[in-house]
């Protein structure tokens, strides 16, 4: 039920996406999920599309992934975008009782469902063309001007790819304890919706303790190898910038300057 939802996956390949330094992918991809916000044109929302597509094609990954990055997530998109649907004032086009749908709620609402389409998209590239351990150096490396204030960098950095990782693993945990229980006469995919979520509280219990007896077990495998953090921490691969990534970043700087431009002038 579970299988197909790869968020935090990373998928090994050869494209210019995979090769490039994550400390460019991560401060492209945050660079640009800003951007992504300043859309408010046909025009810019256009930009936007052809960026992430033109990103998605250079990763090289099957276009499934992109698919299943979303598919977990299309609640959260139909919601918000019902939201400004059904509360946006102005010229109302459907009217029924208590329904009133306007054009500026359905503009807003579709906007702001693409938006979050193009969001899931282009950050899951980050996860999908990144393996857990460079990720986990770029982030140490982007937190290291931090220590002098006293921030954790390399724990930071540990905790959040940690997070990452695990969340395929807690899936596969949650299909196979879902699994188990409809062995067991449970039922999971009939009944309404509200039903169905009561249905999903005896999942949580096991799911917890799963969860707490993976992490104890990895702090004493790390224990175990007398893991200590950061400090005169070696790297069998160095990060190093190459042209790649000074062609990424330009241009997801070009590409936000363009929708900062549009944004002022709209």
């Amino acid at each position: 039920m579970l299988n197909n939802i790869t968020i935090g996956q990373f998928f090994p390949g050869n494209s210019l996406l995979h090769r490039m330094d994550p400390r460019a992918k991560i401060i492209g991809t945050t660079i640009f999920v800003v951007a992504i916000f300043l859309a408010n044109t046909p025009l810019a929302y256009g930009i936007v599309a052809a960026f992430t597509i033109g990103a998605m094609l250079l990763s090289r990954l099957p276009l499934r992934l992109m698919w299943n990055a979303i598919k977990p997530l299309w609640i959260i998109i139909v919601f918000t975008m019902g939201i400004h649907i059904f509360t946006t004032p102005g010229n109302s086009i459907i009217s029924y009782g208590i329904i009133n749908i306007t054009d500026n709620g359905l503009a807003m609402g579709l906007q702001m469902a693409a938006r979050l389409v193009f969001l899931i998209l282009f950050s899951s590239l980050l996860t999908y063309t990144t393996s857990p351990i460079r990720l986990t150096d770029g982030i140490e490396h982007l937190l290291n001007p931090f220590r002098r204030i006293g921030v954790p960098a390399h724990e930071l950095a540990m905790m959040m790819t940690i997070a990452l990782r695990f969340i395929p693993t807690l899936l596969d945990e949650t299909d196979r304890i879902m699994k188990a229980q409809s062995a067991r006469g449970a039922d999971f995919v009939t009944g309404s919706i509200i039903q169905r979520a009561k249905n999903m509280v005896p999942l949580l219990v096991p799911l917890f303790i799963s969860a707490f007896r993976r992490a104890d077990e990895l702090a004493i495998a790390m224990e175990a190898r007398c893991y200590r953090g950061g400090v005169n921490r070696t790297r069998m691969k160095e990060l190093s910038i190459t042209w790649v990534d000074y062609v990424g970043l330009g241009a997801v700087f070009i590409v936000t300057a363009i929708l900062l431009l549009l944004w002022w002038l709209g």
